[in-house]
């Protein structure tokens, strides 16, 4: 790559400075966050592909709710709070499989059709003015996205569609509804998750963090194009003669994704969509994160990566050279951000200046205090 490539980033307002400790040590703040936002906004909790038949389930935790994620035959994907409405219990114990075309509580009985609604009750015929229909299963909103599943809590609006509508087909070239999960691996990080969210956003670490990755893309190229609100994000550029992020430097396979631009096929493009999903997109496979709060000081995080149909058919070697770069870079940023707890923990940390590299962390700030009703904070 010839000269030093310019990051073309977008000025901050002034000294802006990260958040104080208590948005990453308080129990209060951690609370609050469960309630005003991953229990409010849509949270992608995984991939239609993982119920693609009818009776398919998964389980998605999502603001310390268990939620039942299956195919109906009639609805397609839904989504069910995992309650019975009898005394409460748990329905779904194993986090996925197949249900038979129905939904059966352990304790009592009660059993349900994949539709939610209440199918049978024992004995409840005796009990005076029992009427099944007024019993189904409490549902969550649920809607699809290039093949992503997003669920909400509470009742929209907004729609699915008008929180996502800054990427409405921007990612259409990569035909991701249709690509299939080659491997996950999911990471148990000692931080918090904005911690991981701030460190996704900026590559200004990356010269120190990660030297397989600066050797094939230059921690200073690119530039950012949604840089306000709940989605961010922006490309940066593959220096020849790398074709794709492995650890061998070549494709993973020997097809784009799709019918990809020029310079998309020399670009690596990555977003983030508030409050737990990571996008990255390469000319020839994808990758997705998201996170999950488990306390203040820790997350799980779950990686997947996304080929075209029968790319990634074991014993293909390309895809597991993507696998292996990503762990490794993976792994180097948990390490780092598990440091930062450990340093934004002290009593002597005090919020420091972002860098011009670091504006996206800033938006991301903006949104958070919004979304917790503390804007201008």
């Amino acid at each position: 790559m010839s000269g030093t490539p310019s990051y073309r980033g977008h000025a901050l307002p002034g000294q802006v400075r990260t958040l104080p400790q208590a948005y990453y040590t308080s129990e209060e703040v951690y609370r609050e966050e469960a309630d005003r936002i991953f229990a409010r906004r849509w949270v992608c909790v995984g991939r239609a592909e993982q119920v693609a038949e009818p009776g398919d389930y998964f389980l998605a935790e999502v603001a310390g709710e268990s939620l039942i994620v299956v195919r109906d035959k009639q609805e397609g994907p839904r989504a069910f709070f995992n309650v019975c409405r009898h005394r409460g219990t748990r329905l779904c114990e194993e986090p996925s499989g197949r249900l038979n075309g129905t939904i059966q509580c352990p304790y009592h009985g009660w059993t349900y059709g994949l539709d939610g609604r209440l199918r049978g009750a024992p004995h409840m015929s005796e009990t005076d003015g029992f009427d099944p229909a007024d019993f189904p299963l409490h549902a969550a909103a649920l809607g699809a996205w290039d093949g992503f599943l997003f669920a909400k809590l509470e009742p929209p609006p907004p729609a699915l569609e008008a929180a996502l509508a800054p990427v409405a087909g921007k990612f259409a070239a990569w035909r991701l509804a249709e690509l299939r999960a080659f491997r996950r691996i999911e990471y148990d990080v000692r931080a918090n998750w904005k911690l991981l969210f701030q460190n996704f956003s900026e590559c200004y670490h990356c010269p120190r963090i990660h030297p397989e990755l600066t050797r094939l893309s230059h921690y200073r190229s690119g530039a950012n194009d949604l840089t306000e609100g709940p989605i961010l994000g922006g490309y940066m550029t593959l220096d020849p003669p790398g074709d794709s992020l492995t650890l061998s430097g070549e494709a993973a396979c020997p097809q784009p994704v799709g019918p990809l631009s020029d310079d998309d096929r020399r670009r690596v493009y990555y977003y983030s969509i508030f409050p737990n999903l990571f996008l990255t997109l390469l000319p020839d496979y994808a990758m997705w994160h998201t996170l999950w709060p488990v306390a203040p000081d820790r997350t799980r995080v779950v990686c997947e990566w996304l080929f075209a149909p029968g790319a990634a058919r074991p014993p293909a070697a390309g895809p597991e050279d993507a696998v292996a770069f990503w762990d490794r870079t993976n792994r180097q940023d948990w390490r780092v951000c598990e440091l930062a707890q450990q340093g934004v923990s002290s009593r002597a940390y005090t919020p420091g200046p972002y860098a011009v590299q670091e504006s996206l962390l800033a938006a991301f700030d903006r949104e958070l205090l919004a979304a917790l009703g503390r804007a201008g904070a």
